[in-house]
């Protein structure tokens, strides 16, 4: 492994690790803000002010800022499937954290996950020299990669305008897909925006070419398309569901887009090829061996008056610790209730 390529790797593990974390806290912190008010899952926005959300919000930025850095030094095919490891620490901490049992057959899943990023590791490509960031536009405008990104973003109309509204708080592959197919432009615009930066400060100044902030602008709408539909996807499936599926699906199109644009695998042997393939698809049994044996998360009731909700079982208590009182004054004691929920039904 070349001094580039390895460079890459330690802040691809160092990125996963961090990232892995955010995941549990930023779920700890939407399950609070869920008892305040509207969940994230039905459009709620209550976690912006919970700590703890900001807390693994700030987390995974610097995760993220590990895996920019590690774009810059090792190509998308080595840096994009280690993200495997965010797996494992999200499984792991969320068997003590969130209480979602790891069985041993999980473990298992774990092993064969770190398996297959060792392959991947050993096999992976040289990072090519690019030089400036008009060199990354012109593979950018290749005709290939733009009717990929045309592919992409009519999928992507399709699932936030068609299947979000009817199908999204059931069908775990809305939200999880609007993250995986934006998320493979998403790296491919910090790739460029990292290897200007790089440039930039040994002397080459990419700063003023327009190139760069288009590639900024694409990064940052991506990006927020990515949280907006990632917080949904957690807030409404259980983690060691949307964990597996989404790194299933982003390193995928990752490497679909990558290969596309810069070629990844030009010049490389047929052996080593197939070895990455290999080592991807052992990754991607492991993660999804680690996601059959995880319990699912119970359904949440969203009905905030109905005989469950737990404010007017509160409140049917609290009437009936005051029955006595309510009695003397002439006044019954359900009223309330029974005005709520025949509001609630008409």
């Amino acid at each position: 492994m070349s001094s580039s390529n390895l460079t890459g790797f330690v802040l691809a593990v160092v990125s996963s690790s961090f990232i892995g974390s955010s995941f549990i806290i930023k779920k700890k912190g939407l399950q609070l803000a869920r008892v305040n008010g509207p969940s994230a899952s039905v459009g709620g926005y209550g976690y912006l002010l919970q700590p703890l959300w900001w807390v693994g919000m700030v987390t995974m930025i610097v995760g993220e800022i590990a895996n920019f850095v590690a774009y810059i030094y090792a190509p998308a095919v080595l840096v994009t499937p280690l993200g495997a490891l965010s797996i494992i620490i999200s499984a792991v901490l969320a068997h003590f954290i969130l209480k979602e049992k790891l069985q041993k057959m999980g473990m298992l899943g774990c092993f064969i996950c770190i398996l297959g990023s060792t392959i991947i590791v050993l096999h992976a490509p040289q990072e090519k020299s690019l030089s400036s960031v008009q060199q990354i536009w012109k593979l950018a405008i290749q005709p290939a990669f733009l009717m990929y990104t045309a592919s992409t973003i009519a999928i992507t109309l399709f699932l936030v305008l068609y299947c979000a509204p009817r199908y999204g708080q059931t069908n775990i592959l809305v939200y999880i897909g609007i993250c995986s197919v934006i998320g493979s432009l998403t790296v491919m615009s910090v790739k460029a925006i990292g290897i200007a930066i790089k440039l930039t400060l040994e002397g080459a100044n990419q700063v003023f070419y327009f190139q760069t902030w288009i590639f900024t602008m694409v990064a940052i709408t991506c990006i927020i398309v990515q949280l907006n539909y990632l917080n949904m996807a957690l807030d409404n499936f259980n983690t060691a569901v949307v964990s597996p599926i989404y790194y299933a699906l982003f390193t995928a199109f990752t490497i679909l887009a990558s290969a596309i644009m810069f070629k990844d695998y030009s010049g490389q042997s047929i052996g080593s090829i197939v070895s990455e393939l290999c080592g991807f698809i052992t990754i991607l049994s492991g993660t999804f061996l680690l996601h059959s044996t995880r319990e699912p998360d119970p359904p949440v009731n969203t009905d905030l008056y109905s005989p469950l909700s737990p404010r007017v079982s509160w409140y049917i208590q609290g009437n009936n610790e005051s029955w006595k009182q309510q009695k003397e004054e002439d006044m019954p004691p359900f009223n309330l209730v029974a005005v709520i929920r025949q509001d609630h039904f008409k």
